[in-house]
């Protein structure tokens, strides 16, 4: 089910909301065969509502498709599942290893993956 965006643009106008999460063909978690996003609807909805627009279930979409995705109006990206992975990478990594050392890996671990995000999204550089 996709979003509709003339339902999307009247629940924009009737909340006043700040931001829409829209559903294009991506889900929360693991994906368990490659997502096909319906990138019309993001389309479709960028241009009938206002506010921006958020992908959630962003860990496991292709790189292309974030950078399409992005180009027709998605303004936020969710990636919590994708961060969890690098977290629990560095832990089984250093499952041997003190705790501060485990917990020093992970940061690093988070910090570096969500970094390549940044860079993804074109938000590098961009903090005032």
């Amino acid at each position: 089910h996709y979003t509709d965006p003339d339902q999307a643009a009247e629940f924009v106008e009737r909340t006043g909301c700040d931001s829409l999460a829209v559903a294009i063909g991506n889900q929360h978690g693991v994906y368990t065969s490659e997502p096909k996003l319906n990138f019309d609807v993001v389309k479709r909805v960028s241009e009938a509502v206002s506010v921006p627009l958020v992908l959630h279930g962003a860990s496991g979409i292709s790189d292309a498709d974030i950078k399409q995705a992005i180009s027709l109006g998605i303004s936020k990206i969710n990636i919590h599942t994708e961060l969890c992975q690098a977290a629990m990478a560095a832990v089984q990594e250093n499952h041997n290893q003190p705790f501060l050392h485990v917990e020093r890996e992970v940061r690093k671990a988070v910090k570096a993956r969500a970094l390549e995000k940044i860079k993804l999204f074109g938000s590098d550089g961009k903090a005032e």
